[in-house]
């Protein structure tokens, strides 16, 4: 087959809209309904009452992500974290680097807009990354099951291109 052959294109959806591709285990991501009225728009960023997620709120704060820049890899030995999209255009992607999970070395990869917003699960161990690929600056807000401690931050880095996870922002990545 020549490199000018096309492809067929395989499901990526169901007719209800749900993702077709096998999920990391305890990645969760929870669409958010956006409550419209003649004032305004409301979106519910977390509720105990979802069972979403066992840990109380003890910690929030604000990211920004500039056009064009990304932020990641990185993974927690000790946090989960819980993450609200605001605005913008994020690419997101998960490796689950944790030896004892049946999800071990999955890769997953979403894209999250104004018009899907959802709120992200992200266990630890699982190393994630995102990337601003929209016109405009984004925002989310991170709700991790910890506080941040300054003095000993649970955050590991690695490179965007590194011999560890198999996924090229390509295009995507930073510039």
């Amino acid at each position: 087959m020549s490199a000018s052959a096309p492809v067929k294109v395989s499901q990526t959806v169901y007719p209800d809209g749900r993702l077709v591709d096998d999920r990391i285990v305890g990645l969760i991501v929870r669409p958010e309904t956006h409550i419209v009225d003649p004032r305004g728009e409301l979106v519910e960023i977390y509720s105990p009452a979802w069972n979403l997620h066992p840990e109380p709120l003890v910690y929030a704060y604000q990211v920004r992500i500039n056009r064009g820049q990304g932020r990641g890899w990185v993974v927690h030995a000790k946090q989960d974290d819980r993450i609200h999209h605001c605005v913008g255009t994020l690419h997101w992607a998960f490796y689950d680097d944790r030896k004892d999970s049946p999800t071990h070395g999955m890769l997953n990869k979403i894209t999250i807009s104004e018009r899907n917003t959802a709120l992200i699960v992200i266990p630890k161990g699982v190393y994630h990354a995102v990337m601003n690929v929209g016109s405009e600056d984004a925002i989310m807000i991170n709700l991790p099951t910890k506080p941040y401690n300054h003095a000993d931050p649970d955050k590991f880095r690695l490179p965007f291109q590194n011999d560890l996870i198999p996924y090229d922002f390509g295009d995507l990545g930073p510039q």
